[in-house]
């Protein structure tokens, strides 16, 4: 059961490893800000086949730490176990990242983790002036424009896909634990796609999983993103080594833009 609830929030925060992809020539899509605003808060349930699992949630704040003078953001992700799957183990937690406003890049990541009689708390400080990471566990050397797994997320919505052409990907890198690992995202186009709140039209795109205990050599993971000023992430589905996990879109607000990908 705790590697079952594990995966769950392996699921929730992207907090997997990437496989290491060949870079193939594909130009870095532009990076733009202004796809969410301080204030906004997104809900999810997570489900295995039709029980609800876990819920989530992805907040922005505005941040009120400084780092090197500059003005940021506070990422705040949070998790944990609903009915049944909490009853067996109990899983609650919390992910914080302060990222510069303009440029989106982490200052600084925690992590505070209990499922079950396990407790983990856990800390990254990103030096970008000598491209290190000072962690729980040491200081490691990292390449320039390393993130943490919530600021990669929050970069990614802010990536401008328009000149991305199907089947190409987006290369970037993020620090977890003690290593740097790759994050390969291949986009596979527009789609439209109906939940609970309502159909959207999306962006889909495919994270490339490492396989092992978690994944099947064969497993994908599926994201689709709302095709509009906000890209918030409707549904993520991944394939495990029995069955598959999902993770819809329950609520929003606080959203900088009207949310335009809604259809009818």
């Amino acid at each position: 059961m705790k590697k079952f609830a594990f995966i769950i929030f392996l699921v929730f925060i992207f907090n997997v490893k990437f496989v290491s992809a060949q870079n193939n020539g594909v130009a870095q899509p532009e990076f733009k800000t202004g796809s969410f605003q301080a204030g906004e808060l997104l809900k999810y349930k997570i489900r295995y086949g039709f029980i609800t699992a876990a819920e989530a949630s992805l907040e922005v704040q505005e941040g009120k730490k400084t780092f090197n003078n500059e003005k940021t953001f506070h990422y705040i992700a949070y998790g944990k176990t609903t009915g049944s799957f909490d009853f067996f183990m109990h899983v609650k937690n919390r992910y914080d990242s302060y990222v510069d406003q303009q440029t989106l890049l982490p200052y600084q990541f925690t992590e505070n983790v209990r499922e079950g009689n396990y407790k983990r708390n856990s800390y990254a400080n990103f030096d970008r002036d000598d491209n290190k990471v000072q962690a729980s566990k040491g200081t490691y050397n990292v390449p320039a424009n390393t993130f943490d797994i919530i600021s990669l997320y929050y970069f990614a919505r802010s990536l401008d896909l328009k000149n991305i052409s199907v089947g190409e990907s987006v290369h970037m890198n993020y620090f977890l634990d003690k290593a740097v690992y790759p994050a390969n995202i291949e986009y596979l186009g527009k789609e439209t796609i109906k939940t609970a709140t309502g159909k959207y039209e999306c962006i889909k795109v495919s994270p490339t999983l490492q396989p092992g205990r978690v994944f099947r050599r064969d497993s994908k993971m599926y994201i689709w993103i709302s095709n509009d000023a906000n890209r918030i992430p409707v549904k993520i589905e991944v394939e495990i080594l029995i069955g598959s996990l999902i993770l819809e879109l329950d609520s929003y607000s606080g959203l900088k833009y009207p949310v335009t990908a809604k259809r009818n």
